[in-house]
């Protein structure tokens, strides 16, 4: 079986070269958090301060992300990841954030060739069986309502999805890849904290560890797409789409589901459900990682 070709990965870690030290990038990880929750801290407080008495109800609307603007204040707020990692690396690495993207003209190429390539994969798959979910899907949002948010709701899951790839293939894996070889470093460990992330047994229930193995195994070949590409166009088009798809279009109705036009025939709470679902969620993931190199032809 032939060795991947991560020779494009050479050029996109080239930035990092500059200032490899393995001791920059932990106090950068901890400058980024540390900024990130600040804030975070200082936006919420903001939010509290407008509401006044119907804050309670504010913070859990966004934390269940069962509105509209719930899930608009969720999704936007990832932007601050963004942030956070773009004055790190402009102060402590003293390096522009658009370095963390790659070559500008490949990444645009990349990230219009598989956000085109998945789309007419996704269309594909709604047309083929089985045409439901283990039951009919459940309207969640008038249709004229849905299209006029349309636009936003897009931006919103960009600047999600952006936002998580810019931190973990885009900050950690060209930090780490500057200063180790081996893919067992810097694919493995920020795909391991991907999942970390993922980790949340109060929402997932008994399928948490589940859903974070998922995670690990997305962040992989997210990495895998990154390395193969040498820029992060290929993996934030690929995450922007499943998360348009999960947030968008079809969501759990206790998770997230804000936004979505429709909602799936069951919740978390049905752990059988989930649990049988989630090998077919695996090899869509992988059929989504083959199209998008399919697409950029590596």
């Amino acid at each position: 079986m032939p060795l991947p070709d991560y020779r494009p990965h050479e050029v996109f870690i080239g930035p990092a070269r500059q200032n490899p030290s393995i001791l920059l990038f932990f106090v950068g990880l901890c400058a980024a958090a540390t900024a990130f929750i600040a804030l975070n801290q200082l936006f919420f407080d903001f939010l509290s301060s407008v509401a006044g008495d119907q804050s309670d109800q504010l913070f859990e609307d966004i934390s269940g992300g069962v509105t509209p603007f719930g899930m608009y204040v969720r999704l936007f707020t990832f932007g601050f990841v963004s942030l956070s990692v773009a004055v790190t690396v402009g102060l402590l690495h003293r390096r522009p954030v658009r370095s963390l993207f790659g070559p500008d003209r490949p990444f645009l190429s990349q990230f219009a060739a598989v956000c085109v390539m998945l789309l007419l994969l996704n269309a594909v798959l709604f047309i083929l069986p089985p045409w439901d979910l283990g039951g009919a899907l459940v309207p969640n949002m008038e249709l004229g309502r849905w299209v006029l948010l349309l636009p936003l709701s897009l931006l919103a899951v960009l600047v999600q999805s952006s936002a998580e790839e810019i931190l973990f293939r885009g900050y950690i894996q060209q930090q780490l890849a500057a200063r180790f070889r081996s893919p067992l470093i810097w694919m493995v460990l920020p795909s391991v904290l991907f999942a970390l992330g993922h980790y949340l047994p109060n929402s997932a229930g008994e399928n948490a560890l589940l859903v974070a193995i998922w995670a690990g195994m997305f962040g992989m070949l997210m990495a895998d797409l990154t390395a193969r590409s040498g820029t992060l166009g290929p993996a934030i088009a690929l995450h922007f789409i499943h998360n348009v798809s999960a947030i968008l279009l079809i969501s759990l109705p206790d998770n997230l589901a804000g936004l979505a036009l429709y909602v799936m025939p069951f919740s978390f709470d049905d752990a059988d459900l989930i649990r049988a679902w989630l090998p077919v969620d695996f090899a869509l993931m992988l059929v989504f990682w083959l199209a998008a190199r399919l697409a950029i032809r590596r």
